[in-house]
């Protein structure tokens, strides 16, 4: 079984997280430049196995797509011609920054490492693995108890 990647994709930064083999746990990976976020993929798939990748979808409150989802689009269509073999799915992203402050507070994170913009969109990308894999496990769950 290969990993689950995550990517929070964004103008400037693009935070990654990945599962462990197992797809059990979800970790943060690193961030990176979006302008390298490719390569860094790239290169990640060549020694790793990824089943998956699970791309933030960036909403606004109405459920209508954010002004960002035009960018997400384009990185989502070069990913898919660069690295065809690996299916991409779309996760709803929205109050993942808002979570990650929240859990670098929780965390004792000092008020300098919080301003982290890099961290905070590894973090987010954690956040939208965990709830990607916590999604998918109720579903199993829900039909494993359907008659």
């Amino acid at each position: 079984m290969g990993r689950i990647m995550a990517i929070d994709y964004g103008r400037k930064r693009t935070g990654l997280a990945v599962t462990d083999t197992m797809q059990l746990i979800a970790s943060g990976l690193t961030t990176v430049s979006s302008g390298e976020a490719m390569d860094y993929i790239e290169t990640y798939t060549a020694r790793e196995k990824v089943d998956l990748f699970v791309i933030g979808e960036p909403k606004q409150m109405n459920n209508k797509p954010s002004e960002n989802m035009h960018y997400v689009e384009a990185f989502v269509n070069r990913l898919r011609k660069v690295i065809p073999d690996i299916p991409v799915v779309y996760f709803d992203e929205r109050f993942t920054s808002v979570m990650a402050h929240k859990a670098m507070i929780e965390g004792g994170l000092k008020k300098k490492k919080r301003q982290d913009r890099a961290l905070v969109d590894e973090i987010s990308a954690t956040l939208i693995l965990q709830g990607y894999m916590e999604k998918k496990r109720f579903i199993l769950q829900t039909e494993q108890t359907d008659f």
